[in-house]
């Protein structure tokens, strides 16, 4: 991944928005229909000082902002492991300065939530969700810090357009609660 500065992120935003945005922007370059991803974030100063190898690899600069987050992505999830229990193996090193989650998913708008069928269990609602006329694909990029402050961007795939993304801190509080979990003692 590039340096923020070099992306198309606007400077403007906090160190957590511009990971966020630049990690939509990566993985929106490798097309739709893609695995999650995960990726822990870095202070970009501390990364430069501790491991300039590394830093140079990722094209880490001395021009980076002040409290700038680096992130790198991190080992493919395992396949066939529901996410939540995923997550709950993860302890981070001290070097991690939060994480962050890209993953795809199907949603409805809130018309159609009140047409899902009573009774149906997580299968049964999958597809049901799956086949109806209204569905949306979307791709959600949550991003925490240890300290809790956090972030989201969602990208719908049929406005799939950096100008189109939507970002805030509570777009989808549940992954962000279980990203961070991850860092708890």
């Amino acid at each position: 991944m590039s340096n923020t500065a070099s992306t198309g992120t606007p400077m403007a935003a906090g160190p957590l928005t511009r990971a966020v945005l630049e990690i939509d922007e990566y993985v929106s370059g490798l097309g739709w229909d893609q695995p999650a991803r995960l990726f822990a974030l870095v202070d970009t100063a501390q990364l430069r000082s501790q491991e300039p190898g590394l830093a140079k690899r990722l094209g880490i600069g001395d021009d980076a902002a002040d409290g700038a987050l680096t992130p790198i992505e991190q080992d493919e999830l395992p396949a066939g492991t529901p996410l939540d229990e995923f997550l709950g193996t993860i302890a981070w090193p001290d070097a991690v300065a939060g994480c962050a989650l890209s993953v795809e998913r199907l949603m409805l708008p809130p018309s159609a939530e009140a047409s899902v069928p009573d009774g149906l269990d997580e299968e049964h609602l999958a597809k049901w969700v799956a086949e109806h006329p209204e569905r949306q694909e979307v791709r959600m990029t949550v991003a925490v810090l240890r300290g809790g402050k956090r972030e989201s961007a969602l990208r719908l795939r049929e406005k799939d357009s950096a100008t189109e993304v939507l970002t805030g801190s509570d777009l989808v509080p549940g992954l962000a609660e279980a990203l961070t979990a991850t860092f708890a003692e």
